[in-house]
């Protein structure tokens, strides 16, 4: 099996898919208690919901779950099923008559051209999600990322199928896990700046969408359909706060500049959370470099693990 972000005790993922719409949602569960968790927005076409719980100076502290949901802003809904689930079980913030459970939640946009505009993730999904999570980390065309793409410069006809990712870097007893929902609008790349799956020219090879666009080319589509937005959440045993995770979800946004090419655009919506569920102690800067080579590896697997669908190939294949 796979190093994954499931390798930190106490996370749990599962996804729940609606392969025929081509989109879906994948959560992350935080251990019983919570877990402190920062998130930091690259991108500049978010969709998110309670973001503002992961800012160091909120109040709750920690989160619950975090939910990644394709489907724009339609697909947030997969959270209130979430919230529901953590509530039925007694989980969240507490309060006099019961709990609120913590569930912060981003967005990819998938409506098309995949699936059907109007296949957007419900509450029912984001619960059957909760249901089905573990250990073991289904990657590829799942969840989240079942209706991903990349490489959109040239317009989608030229662009390759992305999804769900994951993987762990270990530093002794030090581990700290990435998960990846790659919806990008850039290439990409190994950690050679290679192009693994990105723009496609029509006489074969990759167009290079930095090149591209350096040169004056203009993105096709991209900008009346942002069909974008890479998301990532960083999971680690080391007892950090949230000030500290602050520089860990960054730390995995400079893996998502070194993988995606370019990222963090107007048409992205590039969000990394960052979360601490454990207690070991460990320094920062030792925590900063795994989640690079945790992130970095979880972006790759995105597209390695993809399956090619509606005349969009995947690496899979």
């Amino acid at each position: 099996m796979s190093p994954s972000i499931a390798d930190v005790s106490g996370i749990l993922v599962g996804h729940a898919t609606d392969a025929p719409g081509a989109t879906g949602c994948t959560v992350v569960l935080a251990p019983p208690d919570g877990m402190p968790c920062t998130a930091f927005v690259r991108g500049r076409a978010t969709g998110s919901r309670e973001l503002d719980a992961c800012q160091p100076e909120s109040l709750a502290g920690r989160v619950d779950a975090i939910v990644l949901t394709g489907g724009s802003a339609y697909g947030l809904a997969a959270a209130d099923g979430v919230t529901r689930w953590m509530e039925s079980r007694g989980r969240g913030f507490r309060v006099g008559g019961g709990v609120v459970p913590i569930v912060p939640a981003a967005v990819v946009f998938d409506l098309m051209p995949l699936g059907r505009f109007d296949a957007r993730p419900t509450p029912e999904m984001g619960a059957a999600a909760c249901d089905a999570a573990g250990s073991v980390v289904a990657e590829g065309s799942v969840g989240a990322g079942v209706g991903a793409t990349v490489g959109k410069a040239l317009g989608l006809e030229w662009a390759m199928k992305g999804g769900v990712g994951t993987w762990a870097a270990r530093g002794g007893e030090v581990i700290v896990g990435a998960l990846a929902v790659v919806n990008a609008f850039g290439d990409v790349c190994d950690g050679s700046g290679r192009v693994l799956a990105g723009a496609r020219r029509a006489g074969g090879g990759f167009a290079g969408s930095a090149d591209y666009l350096a040169g004056g080319g203009l993105p096709g589509g991209a900008l009346r359909a942002a069909h974008h937005t890479t998301l990532v959440v960083v999971a680690t045993n080391a007892a950090l706060d949230r000030l500290v995770l602050g520089g860990v979800a960054r730390a995995g946004a400079d893996a998502l500049a070194r993988r995606v090419v370019p990222s963090g655009t107007a048409v992205d919506g590039d969000v990394v959370f960052a979360c601490s569920a454990g207690a070991l102690p460990a320094p920062a800067f030792q925590v900063e470099q795994l989640a690079r080579a945790a992130t970095e590896m979880a972006i790759e697997r995105g597209v390695r693990m993809a399956q090619g669908r509606d005349g969009i190939p995947g690496l899979a294949d």
